[in-house]
């Protein structure tokens, strides 16, 4: 089915979206960038190993197996191909690209230290500043932590993989920039366990990111919210207002092709009238609060398995690389 161009007259949903929201591009593919000219863009595991293996993007892999040289392991060349993607990104986007650790580092909060530095390390040696990168890390009590040190360091992060209220709260108290509540991994969960189907308006992961953002805006947090993970183009609008919103090229595309209005669903303004109270974690609390949670214990721990399985592909392709 075809579908028609807006006319010059007629402002996009993904314009309209702009205006309430900074849009970020979940993808590793220059040409979407390109075409729906986001502020930011994100990538993890799942979408480097997509992109090197394409034609379009085996300089890239071959660029970060000459540079590492000979005696890099192959978890170095994998940091350089990472940081290859993010400064090609960093020529198209004018804000930040999110640049993620070794997703088996998630319970290994020096070893998460150790991988961000060296990161930042290679973009420095790039000459691009702290500021224009995010370092992703995974929502656990140890990635959380490894995070706030991180931040005191001048590296600010992007906690990833994150489904339930406790672990924003972490974040928020821990100082962290940034982080990706996951919309469309939780609307999985219930789908499979409840068997019922959602609308925008009752989505569990709208409704998840909504009191994560109220909650801030309610008692000041400076930690950005960028929505994630989404499966329609009604997730996406129901979460107009939220300070960022990162979306895939097929939902950018359905935006673009779009043009009825766009209704703004979340301000500072709204969300301070809520009546959230104040809530605290310390380790052991956080860990039995996310136990009691059993979405977010699944999804986060599904979530680590499935970005460590294409660290481990991406590491056999770069083998297969220098054999």
């Amino acid at each position: 089915m075809s579908v028609t161009a807006p006319t010059a007259l007629q402002l996009t949903q993904l314009d309209q979206l702009k205006k309430f929201t900074k849009v970020v591009a979940d993808t590793g593919d220059f040409a979407s960038m390109k075409e729906f000219a986001p502020q930011d863009a994100t990538t993890n595991p799942s979408l480097i190993l997509k992109a090197a293996a394409l034609p379009d993007y085996a300089y890239l892999l071959d660029q970060a197996v000459k540079d590492a040289g000979a005696t890099a392991t192959n978890a170095q060349v994998i940091d350089r191909l990472l940081v290859a993607f993010g400064l090609e990104i960093l020529k198209i986007v004018p804000g930040r690209v999110s640049t993620e650790v070794d997703a088996r580092l998630s319970f290994d909060r020096d070893g998460t230290l150790a991988k961000a530095r060296d990161i930042i390390g290679l973009y420095e040696k790039a000459g691009i500043a702290r500021t224009r990168i995010l370092i992703k890390v995974a929502s656990t009590w140890e990635g959380i932590k490894a995070a706030e040190q991180l931040q005191r360091e001048g590296i600010n992060c992007n906690l990833t993989l994150l489904f339930s209220f406790p672990q924003a709260v972490a974040c928020a108290e821990a100082g962290i920039q940034l982080i990706s509540p996951f919309v469309g991994r939780i609307l999985d969960w219930y789908k499979k366990n409840t068997g019922k189907t959602y609308a925008a308006e009752e989505d569990p992961g709208v409704i998840s990111v909504r009191k994560i953002y109220s909650y801030y805006k309610k008692f000041g947090y400076k930690t950005e919210v960028m929505g994630a993970s989404f499966r329609n183009k009604d997730e996406v609008l129901a979460l107009a207002g939220c300070d960022l919103l990162t979306i895939s090229p097929n939902l950018l595309a359905e935006l673009k092709a779009g043009t009825d209005p766009v209704t703004r669903h979340l301000s500072p303004e709204a969300a301070k009238a809520n009546d959230l109270a104040r809530v605290t974690f310390d380790e052991k609390s956080f860990r039995f609060a996310l136990n009691e949670d059993p979405m977010a214990t699944e999804k986060t721990a599904e979530g680590i398995r499935v970005f460590s399985a294409d660290i481990v592909k991406l590491e056999q392709l770069i083998a297969q690389k220098r054999s």
